[in-house]
């Protein structure tokens, strides 16, 4: 067992991050080249040309976590007649300074993606990139690719539009401030007043956001809410684990990725290119849901259905708010991982079951995750009538090696909390602890429990247990280095 003595909780867990990065094949560092090749980048402020549009007069706001400093998206809203509105989500065009083969490309298409672990945050880009010069930061002009939608009162996308622009964000929010103010819990922010009209306009997306999130959930979206557990620090020592609550704020911005990214996927395959999907297959273990529907007194039909899976999750959300997070995390394990796949022109992919959308593509982070840049730049090329970027069997390759990265950064992620949680719960061994169970297979059963938010191993009274059940459970061991957090039914 290795507890923290020396004051450097948070060192200790990079060191820990470092070496599982290793191990899954993640460049934890940029490499000489890279760094030469940033050395040499200069910053694009986004001047116009004829193939941009210059929106900079447009009341273009970020909102993101409290600590963000990777800006991917701006947004914006304009009313129309007849209860309509124009939405704009402006993405940092990334792939202005990263261009394809580069070193620094190469880093982003080994790691694929951001690694966020509890002692450092290992960006897909050098931050000088992803955090300055293709960030879209406040009070800065940048190039961006806008996807333009108008949404009608009953929530329905029409007349979608994608293009090159120029944008400025006039503020820089966060989730937690704005969401208070949405929910009429908190005052307006201040950096909301300093921008003339930008409440009114903010209330009218939040209007948009919440009435797009309805008719999905009417196709079947599922309504789900997790608990995230952020560790908190004193100095290098960690102190807690604080989950993190949804907001208006966070549905906004939410709602309109998921609209911005069905909209690019709609465009890439009328234009008849080949491009990533990101699909959520139909649940194997729907069987499971059914039970724990049935141990809820509530009947689903026998073979997988999401508007009724939602119908389910709605009631019970309804009837039982405080343990809905819990249950929503059960289906979540159920429903099993997205991936990314590859649809060629006139051929259908498999749909996103959670969202209920059958055209979906991820394409709102190019500073986070290289699927968003791969898409990005077929979009550019689609736009500007230029060769693709990729071919058919480069894309199958990337689109099987990002679902695979993606998992392994999944489990990086999972490791270093686990180790951070061990930490915390180094001087409670023998205690125990209300849980339930995340996680049932042969290779082992995993619980949660409750207070503090912690997942970890039930490796004794594990049989008969599964996803969804709950029990107490008592804590007999912990390893910090490994990650391991070891309980036994009570």
């Amino acid at each position: 067992m290795l507890i923290n003595i020396d004051g450097k909780g948070r060192d200790t867990l990079e060191r820990i991050a470092r070496r599982v990065m290793a191990e899954r094949g993640f460049l934890p560092d940029f490499s000489a080249e890279a760094l030469d090749q940033l050395a040499k980048m200069q910053e694009v402020h986004g001047e116009t040309g004829s193939a941009a549009k210059d929106l900079r007069n447009l009341p273009w706001a970020s909102i993101d976590n409290d600590d963000s400093l990777d800006l991917d998206q701006l947004t914006v809203a304009e009313s129309l007649p007849d209860n309509a509105v124009r939405i704009r989500v402006a993405v940092a065009d990334v792939d202005i300074l990263v261009k394809k083969d580069t070193a620094i490309d190469e880093h982003a298409r080994q790691n694929t993606t951001s690694i966020y672990t509890a002692g450092k945050t290992f960006p897909m880009l050098p931050e000088r990139l992803s955090t300055g010069l293709t960030s879209l930061n406040f009070q800065e002009d940048r190039p961006a690719i806008v996807i333009d939608m108008v949404v009608d009162g009953a929530g329905e996308i029409q007349s979608p539009d994608i293009y090159l622009a120029v944008v400025h964000n006039y503020a820089k929010l966060a989730y937690s401030s704005v969401g208070a103010w949405l929910e009429g819990t908190g005052p307006v922010p201040d950096a909301i007043t300093a921008v003339t009209a930008l409440a009114d306009n903010l209330r009218i997306q939040d209007r948009v956001a919440q009435t797009l999130k309805a008719r999905r959930h009417e196709h079947g979206a599922l309504d789900l809410q997790t608990l995230e557990a952020r560790p908190v620090f004193e100095g290098d020592v960690i102190k807690d684990l604080q989950a993190e609550a949804k907001t208006r704020a966070t549905e906004l911005i939410e709602d309109f990725m998921i609209a911005a990214n069905d909209v690019t996927a709609r465009f890439l395959g009328d234009k008849q290119v080949p491009s990533l999907r990101r699909v959520v297959r139909v649940p194997k273990r729907w069987d499971r849901i059914v039970e724990i529907a049935a141990q809820l007194n509530y009947q689903l039909p026998a073979e997988p259905d999401s508007k009724a899976l939602n119908l389910f999750l709605t009631a019970q959300k309804a009837a039982n708010p405080v343990a809905f997070p819990d249950l929503s995390l059960s289906i979540i394990k159920l429903l099993g991982s997205g991936e990314y796949v590859v649809e060629l022109p006139n051929e259908t992919v498999p749909g996103h079951f959670g969202l209920a959308v059958q055209d979906y593509t991820h394409s709102t982070a190019p500073n986070r995750r290289f699927p968003d840049l791969i898409t990005q730049r077929i979009l550019k090329a689609t736009l500007g009538g230029s060769p693709m970027p990729y071919n058919q069997d480069e894309l199958v390759e990337l689109a099987a090696h990002c679902t695979q990265k993606e998992d392994d950064a999944k489990k990086v992620e999972r490791q270093v909390a686990k180790s951070a949680a061990a930490m915390l719960l180094s001087s409670r061994i023998g205690d125990q602890f209300d849980a339930i169970c995340t996680g049932a297979a042969d290779k082992g059963t995993w619980v949660r429990i409750f207070k503090p938010p912690i997942e970890g191993r039930l490796v004794s009274g594990f049989q008969g247990v599964d996803v969804g059940a709950r029990l107490k459970v008592q804590l007999i061991s912990i390893d910090v280095e490994k990650g391991f957090i070891d309980f036994k039914q009570a």
